[in-house]
């Protein structure tokens, strides 16, 4: 999908393309937002710092941390959509989800120290929000911090954290005041992950990979200055970072590739000795997959123009990434469906169609239907915020 067509964003996508070329690490590509083994962090650091001094990314950021002075509108959008198509990955971490809140709410001091670091690729950062008990719901979180002295002592839990296990920094969120109402009394923090009492023990999924952790806060000392935005309004704080991570989930440029992909394998897999992609079922249903693709492309495409035209609403990025996830489920069981007997190898069996990618983008796409606020949490949002009926 082409947001536009004027002169400045066709250069941007052919810049993009050619530094990808020459630069971007070759890692082993999987479908979603998966951490990289250990052994790929020096080279994605090394990128993430390429991406921010070619002017790629941060390009919304102040001018005097490297911003520039009249990017276009859809200059990430772009950058982001070039990446994914060039099989390339984008900066390690929650970095840019960091800096969003940094640059918004954060201290000169507070400016002055991280959003150096994240540009150079120094510090890696992940994101210490979800936790056993609070994933959608995540104003119920549990996680303590009270104040001694100079500093806040945080106890509590965290789960889900990509990344978590190369992490620098954790952008964290904290209950302050337990007396507060329920979106209240809520503090976000800069975490050094090194700092004594935090644990992080990586979660093995289904998929045999580790891409999200668990962390646990034992008596964990922060200092006060490392508190984002004021004492107890930290709801404020990360309510934008939601909103870009539940819009970047949704854009689903992915999926053009994922389409690429089907094709490819109908062409591949035979029944009664012909390719599957001769049967009219099997033509209709892609057909029907093509549709769905570019009309998802369209929504998110429509709800980013009201974002930037000032538009916007509470349902639409929840439309998005409820409609993205959907259809890449949708899509992966039918290339699941497709391979017949062959659909049970794993990935990594030598005889496994597509090197086992099939296999592995299956396994990990009912995860796009909960990260980011599970599907049937967003209905709600959508419901209750966008269409301003009662609440069930």
């Amino acid at each position: 999908m082409r947001l536009s067509q004027d002169t400045e964003l066709d250069l941007l996508r052919q810049r993009v393309r050619a530094l990808a070329a020459e630069h971007a690490p070759r890692l082993h590509t999987r479908t979603g937002v998966r951490a990289p083994e250990a052994h790929e962090i020096p080279a994605l650091r090394e990128w993430t710092a390429r991406l921010f001094s070619e002017g790629l990314l941060g390009v919304h950021w102040p001018v005097d941390y490297g911003g520039l002075p009249d990017p276009h509108p859809l200059h990430e959008s772009v950058v982001s959509e070039e990446l994914i198509r060039a099989g390339a990955p984008g900066p390690v971490g929650g970095g840019l989800l960091a800096a969003s809140a940094i640059i918004d709410f954060g201290t000169t001091a507070q400016k002055d120290f991280f959003l150096p670091r994240i540009r150079s690729g120094e510090d890696i950062w992940c994101q210490l929000f979800s936790e056993p008990e609070a994933g959608s719901d995540l104003a119920s979180l549990r996680t303590r911090a009270r104040r001694d002295g100079d500093c806040w002592v945080v106890d509590g839990q965290k789960v889900w954290t990509t990344n978590g296990q190369h992490a620098d920094w954790g952008y964290l969120l904290a209950r302050t005041d337990p007396e507060a109402e329920k979106h209240g009394g809520i503090t976000a923090f800069a975490l050094d992950m090194r700092t004594p009492g935090v644990t992080v023990r990586p979660l093995r999924e289904i998929t045999g990979t580790c891409d999200f952790n668990e962390v646990f806060l034992d008596a964990v000392r922060i200092p006060a200055d490392r508190a984002i935005g004021a004492v107890n309004r930290g709801w404020a704080v990360t309510t934008a970072s939601l909103a870009r991570e539940r819009s970047g989930a949704g854009s689903g440029v992915a999926l053009f590739g994922a389409l690429e992909r089907l094709l490819r394998l109908a062409r591949h897999v035979r029944r009664d000795g012909t390719p599957v992609i001769e049967r009219d079922d099997v033509r209709q249903a892609i057909g029907g997959f093509v549709a769905d693709v570019h009309v998802n492309s369209l929504v998110s495409a429509f709800g980013e123009s009201r974002l930037l035209h000032g538009s916007g609403d509470a349902g639409d990025a929840a439309i998005s990434k409820i409609l993205f996830s959907e259809v890449n489920l949708a899509l992966h069981e039918y290339g699941m469906t497709l391979q017949d007997h062959a659909g049970v190898r794993t990935e990594g069996d030598p005889q496994a169609l597509d090197e086992g990618w099939w296999q592995d983008a299956f396994l990990y796409a009912r995860a796009f239907t909960i990260a980011g606020g599970t599907n049937e949490v967003l209905r709600n949002v959508i419901a209750e915020r966008a269409l301003g009926l009662p609440r069930g």
